[in-house]
């Protein structure tokens, strides 16, 4: 609105003056004013409830006043259950998928020098989500396992599921026969990036997940990793963390993973150390991505303040 109106104002200008070479005068104010600057449309916020609330986990209450419909904090030495909520409902897990596609890589050995092309059948059809990997890319398997991690890149996380020996239908197999070794029998996988809502698992079965991880060094590495430059063709793309704990000074976190889809609502895993005791801690179906980091916070104070000594705060399941 403020180009057109200082061109309005021009062109009034120029008919006050009536310069002599009216011609010219005639042609400028022939001149079409400017278009309006187009407004990028933003995209549809989607607004369906999870599948936790839609089930009616989020009128469960707890001793901490969670905002997570799932909860689970235990201790990793000991299995000791310090909290628990609705532990055992079985959720869409978005990209906390990506640590089961982690570990199935680890298990492989395979080379982290390998160049892997990001392909059209990289690209999210599930959700339709954003990538800076355009197709055509070449990283290597090792900076896709870090963003995979670290970024929760999709393409990253589909490119080293479908360049997996025996292609995407193995890999998944794979994911599949290794939570099942882990004794993960509420898990199942599709696919290993996390965007399709059939991924799903209980917290009592991800706590298992996360302490399987933690055992990889690799894993703990490159989840807890706050940042990384990444060379793509000419250009250097920066990649930052999807947790923002992993760079808070009050926080001594071993391993950690964040997901998000519409249906598994915000969610959070992590391995850390508080007063001296090694936890993992999970949380699903959190109300929004401050709302998951808000529960770590207040977990981690309960903790502090109580040194969590023989305290256990429950709630029934629902149904």
């Amino acid at each position: 609105m403020a180009l057109m109106s200082i061109s309005s104002f021009a062109a009034d200008g120029e008919k006050a003056r009536k310069p002599a070479n009216s011609s010219k005068a005639s042609q400028q104010a022939a001149k079409p004013a400017p278009k309006a600057r187009k407004v990028a449309k933003a995209k549809p916020v989607d607004t369906r409830p999870s599948y936790g609330r839609v089930a009616g986990l989020h009128q469960s209450g707890d001793a901490l006043d969670l905002r997570s419909s799932v909860a689970l904090v235990i201790d990793q030495d000991t299995h000791e259950v310090l909290l628990r909520k609705n532990d055992q409902a079985v959720l869409p897990i978005a990209s906390l998928t990506k640590l089961m596609t982690g570990l199935v890589i680890s298990d492989a050995n395979l080379p982290h020098s390998d160049m892997i092309t990001i392909t059209q059948e990289d690209v999210d059809t599930e959700k339709g989500s954003s990538s800076r990997l355009a197709v055509g890319s070449v990283l290597s398997r090792g900076d896709l396992l870090h963003l995979a991690l670290m970024s929760s890149e999709n393409r990253a996380a589909h490119a080293l599921g479908r360049t997996y020996p025996g292609g995407l239908s193995a890999f998944v197999k794979a994911m599949n026969d290794r939570a099942s070794g882990l004794g993960m029998s509420s898990t199942h996988y599709v696919e290993p990036t996390g965007l399709s809502s059939r991924n799903q698992s209980s917290a009592t079965d991800l706590a298992v997940l996360v302490g399987a991880a933690y055992n990889v060094p690799l894993l703990r590495e490159l989840s807890t990793s706050p940042g990384r430059e990444v060379a793509v063709g000419r250009r250097t793309l920066q990649y930052n963390t999807t947790n923002r704990l992993v760079k808070s000074p009050n926080w001594d976190i071993g391993l950690q993973k964040t997901g998000y889809i519409s249906e598994a609502g915000q969610c959070l895993v992590m391995q850390t150390k508080v007063s001296g005791r090694k936890l993992i801690m999970v949380f699903l179906d959190s109300a929004g991505k401050l709302s998951r980091i808000a529960d770590a916070e207040r977990v981690r104070r309960w903790v502090e303040t109580n040194q969590a000594r023989h305290v256990v705060a429950s709630v029934n399941s629902a149904g």
